[in-house]
């Protein structure tokens, strides 16, 4: 008998005892954090909020409810990451559907939306934003929500990630904002100059690093949406004069990047005569995150 088929021959299972056990159990198979998936698991499970799991520490657990919370844990223990498991996850105090097809929004790409907004607050309305590699559309939909006047095309190679996007949008009720467009950067947008901001969260991660991704990183989020090249900037190289050509005279681009090529970004920034770069905010974990520049005013 495997050890999660255990929760449904040892009752009694309260919630209490099987939020226990299976934190112990993700913690041996190496989850960074085993106590939080095993609450948002049950929680999924039961169709509650996680806070709500304390009101009913002590209910019995039903042999329906072991069931599928047992299959979500095998799962989670195999790898998978939680919030494909459940089909959200949070950013920016804010719920995004995600799959498989898309990245999982992380707390560091915050650091980017607080930049835009901080900016945008310095621009006359209406503001115009790109989203480059929307993903989810978390950026799209973050600056729409908090800039009710501002419109946002929001970008993505991958048709089915443009279609989270767009449920994204319209759960959040951004939807009128937010223009979404199929895309590889912007092959398929006019090249006029008409964006205010232009955001992006690139692919960064240099082929030779790939392999040195956590698991639940490296078997199961996007290639596409990872692998940057051999230097991790094979996008952002491309990205560059594409973006420099829509950016408004004053216009910023902004770009998360990686730690270990953010001065390299810096450099190639500063190779084009037409931006001026501004010195790379750090994230929360004071580590090199958003790189920046401004485009020269005409």
């Amino acid at each position: 008998m495997n050890s999660v088929s255990r929760m449904t021959a040892d009752p009694p299972w309260t919630i209490g005892r099987l939020l226990t056990w299976t934190a112990e159990y993700l913690r041996d198979k190496n989850s960074d954090s085993p106590r939080l998936d095993a609450e948002v698991l049950l929680a999924h499970a039961r169709g509650c909020q996680r806070i709500d799991l304390y009101t009913v520490y002590d209910q019995a657990a039903d042999e329906q409810l072991r069931t599928q919370f047992r299959d979500l844990v095998t799962r989670r223990a195999a790898g998978t990451p939680v919030a494909y498991l459940v089909g959200h996850r949070e950013f920016f105090s804010l719920s995004f559907q995600v799959s498989p097809d898309v990245l999982i929004p992380r707390p560091e790409t915050e650091s980017l939306v607080v930049r835009a907004l901080d900016l945008a607050k310095a621009m006359p309305a209406p503001i115009r934003i790109a989203d480059v590699g929307t993903g989810s559309g978390v950026l799209a939909v973050c600056c729409a929500k908090r800039l009710p006047t501002c419109s946002v095309t929001a970008i993505d190679l991958s048709p089915a990630a443009v279609e989270i996007a767009r449920q994204n949008a319209a759960k959040h009720k951004v939807a009128e904002q937010i223009e979404l467009v199929c895309s590889d950067l912007f092959a398929e947008c006019p090249d006029v100059a008409e964006f205010d901001l232009i955001l992006s969260n690139p692919p960064y991660v240099a082929t030779s690093e790939m392999a040195q991704l956590a698991a639940g990183v490296r078997d199961h989020e996007p290639q596409l949406a990872l692998d940057g090249g051999e230097q991790g900037t094979a996008v952002i190289e491309r990205l560059i004069p594409q973006a420099i050509a829509r950016l408004k005279p004053n216009g910023w681009l902004l770009m998360e990047v990686s730690p270990n090529n953010a001065s390299r970004v810096e450099q190639l920034l500063a190779d084009s005569n037409e931006l001026a770069v501004c010195e790379t905010i750090n994230d929360l974990a004071g580590l090199p995150r958003v790189a920046q520049a401004q485009r020269k005013g005409g």
